[in-house]
């Protein structure tokens, strides 16, 4: 067995004690997130997540680097879509990534002083060396990972915002309601027009009354957007009714040259309820 294998067996057979030591030298005191949890099923999944870093890493002295991070990015992966650590901030994990980093230069020099064969100090900067290395590289990696992560999650978290901000709100059997706040830019609009032509089938509806009256500004795109979702309604047998149209809406829309002509206007939401005999109660 030649030397890094030899230190590759030391290392595995030290993975328990390597995790216990770590976690009992954490600073409970000034720890946040997953590392400051009192929960005994989080502290020992987050036990059982380092243990398992050490099974990987071991093998970083007798695995071609490529190989070896082709297995290892799976743990990394795995830890960056972790809920607990998704809780926590990037700089205490880097924190503690830093400090088992420290861990295996020094057991790198325990290993050394114990095993009977001399070793030579270049081999052992070698080590220590490629275990720096491995740890900046695994330290990008994860951060990558959390990003990429992060960024999916804004991603949902924006379309359901933009669901959310754009209902059709059934009224009465086939006649809706599509209140819109707010600025509308370009990506918004796009939502708001395949959210609505989605419900309006999926609900049935028949006619739909479109209140302006809340959004603030548009650009000249979102206007031309508003007037596609029209035309793509009726394409589908919605009828439409527009409300709430300010000033500088109107303004943008005949700088377009877009055609009022076979639309219905009502200056509000409730002149245009109150105008329609299908609101009625029955």
């Amino acid at each position: 067995m030649n030397k890094n294998e030899q230190l590759r067996t030391f290392l595995l057979n030290n993975a328990k004690r390597l995790t216990e030591e770590w976690y009992d030298s954490l600073d409970k005191s000034n720890a946040v997130g997953v590392y400051a949890s009192t929960d005994p099923k989080v502290i020992q999944t987050l036990k059982e997540q380092n243990y398992e870093f050490h099974l990987y890493v071991c093998n970083v002295f007798v695995e071609d680097e490529k190989d070896f991070f082709k297995a290892f990015e799976i743990w990394i992966n795995k830890i960056a879509k972790d809920s607990e650590h998704g809780r926590t901030p990037v700089s205490s994990i880097i924190k503690e990534f830093m400090r088992v980093r420290k861990q295996y230069c020094d057991y790198i020099d325990e290993f050394v002083n114990n095993v009977k064969d001399k070793i030579e100090p270049k081999l052992v900067n070698e080590w220590e060396e490629h275990v720096i290395r491995i740890f900046d590289i695994t330290i990008l990696k994860f951060v990558t990972a959390s990003e990429e992560v992060a960024n999916i999650q804004l991603r949902a978290h924006q379309e359901m915002i933009h669901e959310l901000s754009s209902p059709v709100i059934k009224i009465k059997k086939d006649v809706a309601l599509l209140p819109l706040v707010g600025d509308i830019d370009t990506a918004r609009a796009k939502m708001i027009l395949e959210n609505t032509l989605q419900q309006c089938a999926e609900k049935n509806i028949a006619y739909l009354y479109i209140d302006l009256s809340g959004v603030v500004m548009v650009d000249t795109m979102v206007a031309h957007q508003i007037f596609q979702l029209i035309d793509a309604l009726n394409l589908l047998g919605v009828k439409s009714t527009l409300s709430g149209i300010r000033p500088e809406i109107a303004q943008t829309a005949i700088q377009l040259g877009l055609s009022f002509a076979n639309i219905r206007i009502k200056s509000n939401l409730s002149q245009a309820l109150d105008s329609d005999t299908r609101i009625s109660l029955q």
